[in-house]
């Protein structure tokens, strides 16, 4: 094709002719116009100095918000804006300043969409699984103790304890839910967490409970919720005397605990936890609840208080930094999941910023130019932002939108059956039972939508709402986290950080495999 001189020119002088005031220089506009041209320049130049780490990990700290979809990352990141009186979608997360980042694929080996067993089981081991295992090989059915005794993966942290590094698990659910657990247990299923609740048939073939067998794994540090699964039905609750421990085989696993090791300790309120003498404490056990750890929006109100996902970390990585190995430390904010299932996106918001904080906390305390630092979720929820409401509009509010000049309404914006709806919804759960109404939805004009317990609408009826099977992002920074980028099968996590762990090592394994 012939390149026509006329015809470009015209088309310029056109152009030209039609612009509304002749273009500034760059370095003009980006002064004295624009912050978003500042803010895009600035962004560059970040990414322009950015230098890739190919030095050996010492530690690595694996943060997973469960049940975290990306809709529920712009919506935290807005909130944490707003609760500071910010518009908030400027706003960073702290782990959204990380340099490097990718999109992570969650099906498990029999599910589009997955549980948190199998996810993370992927991201623990290396290996797919089906939904409701925790480590356990893909043809392994659910609940089969023989065939799971055939042999399994082995995760992260046992490769880690093999190389001498310390262990380190926290989790605001139970700390022997799916993904705790995955760090060091192996199970045909996610249910045994206590010995009752193995199958007679099944514990015939030698399957532990999960409990025991972090016992057995024995980390230098497991804080979370699920006193439950430690103690025997002897035992007294006691923040609630009315429940007992679930044990059948009358052990008391904090005792044995603290048996097992010269300088232990265990805690169950936030008095303990505050009094621990660290530097006298190689091995912690802190059991803060009987069942799931409070959510950050009601922690304040515990009347034996627990510390809150910030504060467990930073202990943490005080006692697992004095291993001169180095350590792996697998932080879980649980109930970022429950919040979200319940159709409740400010108890969800609430611990995304939470998780945010315990992200920042940790970059904070290590030297990253040794520290691997991996930021995700194990799968998403069906929340969803929509509405076109304006900018700064609140995010837990009422869709209000702009008006044919672009500027601010003040005034809900109504849906074609006449009444106002929020930013924030789901697809499916209980937002859709809790609050159905005969003639259609409720009219949300006088409810305050952002109260703590306010659920929002959905529009399949389920029980439960439920996990997405959209993709999650990961953040990351620190050795080799260059290596997450693109699309993403969630096992391959797991075969990163252990090439971090020892790239020379694992570099030699690779290419002997060729």
């Amino acid at each position: 094709m012939k390149f026509n001189v006329t015809l470009a020119t015209a088309l310029v002088s056109t152009a030209l002719s039609m612009s509304i005031t002749a273009p500034l220089l760059a370095d003009e506009y980006t002064t004295n116009k624009d912050k978003w041209y500042a803010m895009g320049v600035a962004e560059l130049q970040e990414r322009l100095a950015q230098v890739q780490n190919t030095g050996r990990a010492k530690n690595i700290i694996l943060f997973i918000a469960d049940g975290m979809s990306i809709a529920n990352v712009t919506a935290g990141r807005i909130f944490d804006g707003q609760s500071r009186g910010e518009e908030g979608e400027e706003n960073f997360l702290s782990f959204e300043r990380f340099p490097y980042l990718a999109l992570v694929k969650t099906y498990s080996s029999n599910a589009q969409v997955p549980d948190s067993a199998a996810t993370a089981s992927a991201m623990n081991s290396g290996v797919k699984t089906r939904s409701g295992v925790i480590n356990v090989p893909s043809h392994v059915p659910v609940g089969s103790c023989e065939a799971a005794q055939q042999g399994h993966p082995a995760t992260l942290a046992e490769l880690a304890r093999v190389d001498g590094k310390a262990i380190g698990i926290i989790s605001t659910s139970l700390i022997t839910d799916a993904t705790p657990a995955a760090v060091y247990a192996h199970s045909p299923s996610r249910g045994w967490m206590f010995d009752a609740q193995i199958p007679e048939e099944e514990s015939a073939f030698g399957c532990l409970d999960i409990a025991t067998q972090l016992l057995n794994f024995g980390p230098e540090v497991a804080l979370g919720g699920g006193r439950m699964a430690f103690f025997p039905d002897s035992f007294s609750d006691p923040e609630d005397d009315t429940r007992t421990g679930l044990r059948a085989d009358e052990r008391d696993l904090s005792v044995e605990w603290m048996a097992r090791y010269e300088k232990a300790s265990y805690v169950w309120n936030l008095e303990q936890f505050n009094q621990l003498e660290i530097e006298n404490t190689d091995h912690l056990l802190g059991l803060f609840r009987w069942s799931t750890m409070q959510y950050e929006a009601d922690r304040p109100s515990d009347p034996a208080g627990e510390p809150s996902l910030a504060q467990m970390t930073a202990t943490a990585i005080q006692i697992l930094e004095r291993d001169d190995d180095g350590f792996y430390l697998m932080v879980e904010s649980g109930r970022v999941d429950h919040a979200n299932h319940g159709g409740n996106a400010y108890r969800a918001l609430i611990d995304t910023q939470a998780f945010s904080e315990a992200v920042a906390v940790a970059a904070r305390m290590v030297d990253l130019s040794e520290t691997l630092i991996i930021v995700t979720a194990d799968h998403s929820h069906v929340m969803s932002i929509s509405g076109y409401p304006a900018k700064g509009n609140p995010i837990l509010g009422l869709v209000q939108g702009v008006d044919e000049q672009g500027n601010p309404t003040h005034t809900p914006s109504l849906a074609e059956d006449g009444k106002p709806y929020t930013t924030l919804g789901y697809y499916n759960g209980p937002g859709a039972i809790d609050d159905g109404i005969e003639g259609g939805r409720p009219d949300l004009s006088m409810v305050d939508t952002s109260d703590r317990n306010f659920r929002q609408q959905a529009v399949v009826p389920t029980a439960s709402e439920t996990h997405g099977g959209d993709d999650v992002s990961l953040y990351a920074i620190g050795p080799w986290a260059h290596l997450f980028s693109g699309v993403m099968e969630q096992n391959t996590i797991f075969h990163i950080m252990k090439y971090a762990m020892d790239p020379v090592a694992n570099m030699a394994v690779s290419d002997a495999g060729r």
